[in-house]
């Protein structure tokens, strides 16, 4: 045999070996076999091996686990892989007592049950790998639960992996890479509490539900490379705590999630190239505080926000190579902020351009920069200036422009010694084309043109309304002949489909070159072109809502516009209008609006087209800021009116109005009181009544409905009710029914009626209706016809003539009076009164003082013998100049029978309740009754006419002598003189007599003095 010994190993591999040799040292410990065409093996060649601990089969043509004799239960590693072994037999496993490594990789097994692997087995290793297992049985491997450390399923045809399949508490690495596997649920790996490291790259895995890794809390190492992966989401990695290494290269992941991380934020290894990530939005990654290295090569990054990288304070390493952040680096400031410890940044085959001078802010840290395979023209000055650690940078372009804004950087190069990673040659201007830019002269660095775009009208922000087409516009100048590439961005990220128009003019002249940094002055040049370029964006929508810029590029490099911002508005429509509400006080109000527009409309109340809110002022209002609804609380009557909604944004305001109408129900503002009057007397009932709506007011006497009489009058609304010329039946009980929708309310009045204390009866005569149209009839007679004129003068004239006898108790009338008199219509039949004159005016029993208005009070007929006419004149009804003098006031007097003589001495005090005469009228004597009705009683000397007798038959003379004047005319009445205290019958003969007019009123005299009246048939 030509096997070769080496203390205790033995090795016959490679010998082409079909048999198992016999003669193998008793020493031997670990034996080779492999790479042989053994397809049995002989159990007498192991019976003479009994140290033996390592036998390597692989390689071989075996069919099954052989069987191994005493061996078996000795031998701690078996290699078995690289055969033709097709199933795993428990006879032939439960021998191997010892064994700790079994590997059985790279055969025919087609299954894993659980008779495989017995009870009692020692394995730690087991490699099933490169096989054809597609049946993974449930506990398949329970048995091995207590040793089994490492697991090896790589390279199978495993499509599905059951819940719970591997209960391996102490199984710290599995491999399942190059399966099956689609998509992983949750609680797949629950009861492998130890596991470290877990492998399933190129699976085709495109999803992880929820709980996909529960119970891995120690897990440190996840490879999910090359798989269909779109997203990392927290709830796949929901476990995690422990992990440190995260390999998601080459999958579909195009966006990063914010919360993917945060159930497994100490990792310090994340692995992201090779996906279809397109940008880096801000706070992507902020909870990665401990992320130590980030590889994002090899993705479609055009757009890195600022602040994409805050919270990676530890970030040592930085991998943004093969991207397209061309963008970033030539426009954008502070990009890389956050990223204080950075040590490392590969930034090359990123199309970059030119390099902004605030483009690596914030990497003060920086030690190794490569910019390499980028075709960089440009690079502002002090661009690296603030990287005091940086000791390599890498650049390899031919395509600088060796102009003004390129002549500090040569120096710096040389000066911070990184000029050995720098390969940059020159492209303009022609005289230095291809020269290095540490070999070009420094004075050949100026700017005579303006090879590269320079930007000189920028578009400009635009507010539109929704559906409107809108266009920015964006312009350019530059001296080169170099093709020109027009480009639009919005938010950072190119339109690819974007409609755009371009066009191109010749400038005659143009202006001095600009730049960011101070440079040389400019030489003049040839002619300019200036180029165009329209964004034309149609019937806008909320989408097309961002930032603008434009990129115009040629060979020299790229110009960024300034970020013009597209608003897009719509005018406010209300989803909910408030409408109008009916609530009773006490409840709770509820207004309802909402509107929406773009942007979103701010929604105001207004009541009554104002911002006065009583239920605002008494905190009864209630309207929370995003809330549609309105409400106010325990309403009141003030809280009733309009109430406006209004909504309003930029793009316009709309309003909507809803009426509150506020129920109360009714109510009284003054309680009714209970009255007391006289008979007839006129009262006035009110009811004000208050609630919402008006209630409806109804009057009850004696719980009997009262309607409009001639006696009964009601205001519009019932709210007043007067009843006129008082009798004894409307005494009684009133009622206010006060109703309404809401309910009804009563309120009561007591009235009393007073019947008047009386002596005599009362003439009986004309009503006072009938009294009014007399004297109607009088007055318009007295204007219209001129007849009765005739005949009043006649008669007075006749009377004064045949009166040739003076009575002592009356004062003859002089001529000229009596012809006065006779021309304001008075007549000669006389009528015998008793009128007392007193100044001033006494208190009156319902406790008001008479008004010292000029005008006298009633006129009644005092001859209770005569059937002579009452009537109470209106005290307005007295022409200017024949009123009584200032501060007079009338009292009527009755003169007694002839059977009655009341006289009272000066000094006598008279008592108001006794030597009571009743007038003609019904009313007492020494009783004024003033325009109401009312009666007052008066302390006075009553007057005493000597020839009552004489008096009286003149009356009745002359009411024989002349009937008809009697019926034609109101006759006058005498004004007798009252008397002093002091005076007696004879002395009072100078007091004034006066004689009232037929149409109720005195004849005036001088303010000093009484005119003596007579009449002419005295």
């Amino acid at each position: 045999m030509n096997c070769t010994c080496s203390g205790d190993s033995v090795d016959c591999s490679n010998l082409e070996l079909t048999a198992t040799p016999l003669d193998l040292p008793a020493r031997t410990v670990s034996l080779n076999l492999g790479h042989n065409k053994l397809t049995t093996i002989s159990v007498e060649a192991f019976d003479n091996l009994p140290n033996l601990r390592e036998l390597r089969l692989d390689h071989n043509t075996l069919t099954s686990i052989p069987d191994l004799g005493q061996a078996a239960s000795k031998i701690v590693s078996l290699y078995l892989h690289h055969n033709k072994i097709g199933s795993i037999v428990g006879r032939r496993t439960r021998e191997l007592v010892s064994v700790e490594t079994l590997d059985l990789s790279n055969n025919d097994i087609t299954e894993l049950r659980g008779h495989c692997f017995p009870s009692g087995l020692q394995i730690r290793d087991l490699y099933l790998s490169n096989n054809k297992i597609s049946v993974l049985e449930l506990g398949a491997l329970d048995h091995l639960g207590s040793t089994l450390q490492v697991l090896r399923l790589s390279r199978n045809r495993i499509s599905q992996i059951p819940v719970k399949a591997f209960q391996l508490p102490r199984l710290t690495q599995l491999e399942l890479n190059r399966n099956r596997i689609r998509q992983v649920e949750g609680l797949t790996f629950q009861g492998l509490s130890s596991l470290e490291v877990l492998k399933l790259q190129r699976n085709n895995i495109s999803k992880l539900t929820d709980g996909a890794f529960w119970d891995l809390a120690k897990m440190k190492v996840l490879h999910l490379e090359y798989n269909s992966l779109t997203e990392v989401n927290s709830g796949s990695l929901y476990g995690l705590t422990s992990l440190q290494q995260l390999f998601l290269s080459n999958n579909s992941i195009a966006r990063i999630n914010p919360d993917g991380w945060k159930f497994c934020q100490k990792l310090r290894e994340l692995n992201l190239s090779y996906n279809n990530l397109s940008r880096l939005d801000e706070g992507s990654l902020a909870v990665l505080g401990d992320l130590h290295t980030l590889r994002l090569g090899h993705n479609a990054i055009s757009h890195i926000t600022e602040g994409a990288f805050r919270g990676l304070k530890a970030v040592r390493v930085l991998e943004l190579d093969h991207n397209d952040i061309s963008g970033t680096i030539e426009d954008t400031n502070g990009a890389f902020s956050g990223l204080d410890n950075l040590n490392k940044l590969t930034l090359f085959g990123n199309k970059i351009k030119s390099v902004a001078r605030k483009a690596f802010s914030g990497l003060e840290t920086l030690e190794h920069l490569n910019l390499g395979q980028n075709a960089i023209h440009s690079i502002q000055s002090d661009a690296f200036s603030k990287m005091k650690n940086l000791k390599t940078l890498l650049i390899q372009s031919d395509s600088f422009l060796c102009d003004c804004q390129l002549h500090w950087l040569p120096d710096w190069l040389v000066t911070r010694g990184l000029q050995a990673g720098i390969n940059a040659t020159c492209a303009h201007p022609e005289s230095l084309k291809g020269a290095s830019i540490f070999q070009a002269p420094s004075s050949s660095f100026v700017c005579d043109d303006l090879p590269k775009p320079q930007i000189t009208v920028e578009p400009e922000t635009t507010v539109t309304v929704l559906g409107r087409d809108v266009h920015l516009t964006c312009t350019a100048a530059s001296s080169s002949s170099s093709p020109m590439t027009f480009a639009w961005r919005k938010d950072q990220e190119l339109l690819q489909h974007a409609e755009i128009e371009n066009y191109a003019h010749m400038r005659a002249h143009h202006h001095d070159a600009t730049s960011d940094t101070p440079s040389d002055e400019p030489g003049a040049g040839g002619g300019v072109m200036e180029y165009t370029t329209i964004l034309h964006l149609r019937q806008v929508t909320f989408t097309d809502e961002g930032r603008y810029q434009c990129i115009i590029t040629n060979h020299f490099g790229s110009t960024y516009s300034n970020k013009a911002r597209l608003i897009v508005n719509v005018l406010p429509s209300f989803l909910k209008t408030p409408k109008d509400s009916t609530v009773r006080t006490g409840h709770t109000a509820r207004l309802e609006c909402a509107a929406e527009g773009h942007p979103a409309p701010q929604i105001a109340w207004q009541k009554d087209g104002g911002t006065d809110f009583p239920a605002a002022r008494e905190r009864r209002m209630h309207v929370m800021p995003d809330d549609d609804v309105f409400f106010i609380m325990d309403v009141k009557p003030e809280d009733m009116g309009v109430y406006t909604c209004t909504a309003k944004n930029t793009a316009g305001t709309i309003s909507a109005n809803a009426t509150l109408t506020v129920l109360e129900t009714p109510h009284l503002a003054q309680d009714l009181e209970d009255r007391s009057v006289v008979v007839g007397d006129t009262v006035a009932l009110q009811c004000k009544a208050l609630g919402s709506p008006p209630p409806r007011i109804t009057w009850l006497h004696n719980d009997q409905p009262l309607g409009p009489s001639d006696r009964h009058h009601f205001t519009p609304g019932n709210q007043l009710l007067v009843i006129s010329a008082i009798s004894l039946e409307d005494a009684g009980h009133y009622t206010c029914l006060m109703s309404n929708t809401l309910g009804t309310e009563r309120a009561h009045s007591q009235l009393m009626v007073m019947q008047r204390r009386s002596l005599c009866t009362p003439p009986s005569g004309p009503s006072t209706v009938t009294i009014g149209i007399i004297v109607i009839a009088v007055v318009t007679s007295i204007v219209v016809t001129s007849l009765v004129w005739v005949c009043i003068i006649y008669q007075t004239r006749k009377k004064s003539e045949e009166c040739s006898v003076t009575n002592t108790d009356e004062t003859i009338v002089p001529p000229d009076v009596s012809s006065y008199l006779s021309s304001q219509g008075t007549l000669s039949e006389r009528q015998d009164v008793c009128i007392r004159v007193e100044a001033g005016s006494g208190p009156q029993p319902n406790g008001h003082v008479i008004e010292t208005t000029g005008f006298d009070g009633a006129v009644v007929c005092t001859d209770c013998m005569e059937n002579d006419n009452s009537y109470s004149r209106d005290p307005d009804y007295l022409t200017h100049g024949f009123g009584p003098t200032g501060g007079m006031d009338y009292q009527q007097h009755s003169v007694p029978p002839p059977h009655s003589h009341h006289y009272h001495h000066p000094g006598e005090q008279h008592s108001a309740g006794s030597h009571t005469t009743l007038l003609c009228n019904g009313t007492p004597n020494r009783i004024q009754k003033d325009i109401q009705g009312s009666a007052h009683p008066r302390n006075h000397n009553t007057l005493q006419l000597n020839q009552h007798n004489r008096k009286v038959s003149r009356a009745d003379q002359t009411q024989a002598s002349s009937p008809s004047q009697q019926e034609s005319f109101h006759k006058p009445v005498k004004l007798v003189g009252v008397m002093s205290h002091s005076c007696r019958d004879s002395d009072c003969e100078p007091e004034l007599r006066q004689t009232l007019l037929s149409n109720g009123h005195t004849l005036r005299a001088s303010q000093n003095e009484s005119a003596p009246l007579r009449r002419a048939s005295d």
